[in-house]
Parts: structure tokens; sequence; C-alpha cells
């Protein structure tokens, strides 16, 4: 494991985190693949932040590229520690890539975009981007959101944009807690988050459609 590229707030961190660096409470979580279908697309970097201004990436380089693919045991101890707090936004997508590739589950979990759509039934907007700026009054530049996240080496500009995805998450999980709480739907909210690790797993699975949820005729 090696830190490949390092600013004030945000630290590139290759094959995996590095030893003694431990989060307590909860940790922001995202992530960066090659694209959006988990059976096909290679997961490339793995974003975490403890809500103090500060990120960790982590690039999952392949064996083939000279990396150790995802034998990321500090990272995989992280996210499958049941005492830790992930939030996520769509968690539904990050937590099922996580699971399909590092062979792990994935909870307790909160999701910001779940909070708001039970919450902020007045929108449509329930993108992260639109959430900072509404909530938090926080803008999010989204321009690296389709470039190469598995170059072999990747961008200032790539580091700064996936950071930005995870450090405002714990800030807009209080907003949006405190909102559930107001309309009295936080129980509703956290078996949702309860379900995510499964639902999940029925995604990899392929019930994503038909989804067994539904009704059909």
């Amino acid at each position: 494991m090696t830190s490949a590229y390092s600013d004030n707030a945000v630290t590139l961190h290759q094959n995996d985190l590095p030893d003694g660096l431990t989060f307590t409470g909860s940790v922001a979580v995202d992530t960066e693949t090659m694209g959006l279908n988990p059976h096909r697309d290679r997961l490339c970097l793995v974003q975490l932040s403890a809500g103090d201004g500060t990120a960790h990436l982590v690039q999952l380089i392949p064996t083939r590229l000279g990396g150790t693919g995802y034998a990321c045991s500090n990272l995989k101890r992280v996210l499958a520690d049941s005492s830790l707090i992930k939030i996520m936004h769509f968690a539904r997508f990050d937590v099922g890539i996580l699971q399909q590739a590092l062979g792990i589950t994935v909870a307790p979990v909160v999701c910001t975009k779940i909070a708001a759509k039970l919450v902020r039934t007045f929108t449509e907007r329930h993108g992260l981007a639109a959430l900072c700026r509404e909530i938090l009054g926080v803008e999010l530049s989204k321009h690296q959101q389709t470039s190469d996240w598995g170059a072999p080496t990747l961008t200032p500009e790539q580091c700064a944009y996936a950071a930005s995805d995870v450090l405002h998450l714990h800030a807009l999980w209080a907003r949006l807690e405190a909102l559930l709480e107001r309309e009295e739907r936080r129980e509703l909210a956290q078996a949702c988050f309860d379900f995510l690790p499964s639902r999940a797993r029925l995604d990899i699975l392929g019930y994503d459609e038909p989804d067994i949820f539904a009704h059909r005729a």
C-alpha cells in the first residue's frame, strides 16, 4: 500500500487503507466504478471520510496492472465493521458493488437519498449535488463524474471530485435525520436502511427486474 497523492484534505492510497487508520462511530463512503453494471464494471475507487474535513481515497488496482486487486484487508475491515455506521448517497448501488467485489456484508448503512425521498416529497431533486446546494448551501462540481476511473493514475481533479462526494455526507445526514424525526419517519427510514444489504444482494442475483416486490398480473 502506498499513498500516491495527497493535499491538506485528500489522500489517495493505492490498493488498501494504511495500517492503523481507524474510524469510530460513522464513516461516509462512496465508490467510483467503470460503469453501473456490477456484473461487468469493476470497482475502481472507494472514498471514505470521518466527517472531519478530510477524505481517504483507496484506488483498487487489478493484479494485471501491478496492483493487489481486491486483496484490501484494511478497507474490508472498515466496511464490514458492524459497530461503524456507513453514510452513503444511493447506498443501494454502493453497497451492491462493494459486496459483489469485496465479498463482504456492508452494514449498518444509512442512505441520504432514501432519507431525502422520505421527507422532501415536494421535489424530485434528490441527487447529491442538489441536496448539498439546497440543504447545506454547498456547490459540488460534477465535471469529473464520467471520467476514466480505471486509469492507472488519477488526476488531482478526479481526486478532488471523488473526495467531494464524501466530505459533506455527515452534515447532510444530520440535517436529513432531523427532518425524518420532525416528520415522524425516522423509524421507517431505519427499516429501509436495514434492508439495503439484502436489497443489494437481490440486485446482484438479477432481481432488480423483475422486482419480486412488484405486482404482476
